[in-house]
């Protein structure tokens, strides 16, 4: 399993709440503050696994700045 440390930013829109993770420009949305990051994290892990899927995960993060470091 690996773990990727992302920003989160939440804020409110009307009467709904906007989450961001910048790094990977993904958002979603919820009536909640809660449901807003519950959201934005089930779009990040889909994002992640798609990417990873077709072979892009690397190339991604690293283009978003992130070192591709290994630790054992």
């Amino acid at each position: 399993m690996r773990r990727i440390k992302v920003t989160g930013e939440v804020w409110k829109e009307g009467n709904m709440y906007t989450a961001c993770c910048p790094e990977l420009d993904v958002a979603s949305c919820g009536k909640t503050v809660h449901e807003a990051w519950k959201n934005l994290k089930e779009a990040v892990g889909i994002f992640i696994e798609e990417t990873e899927r077709k072979g892009t995960l690397r190339e991604l993060l690293e283009e978003a700045g992130f070192s591709m470091q290994f630790v054992i």
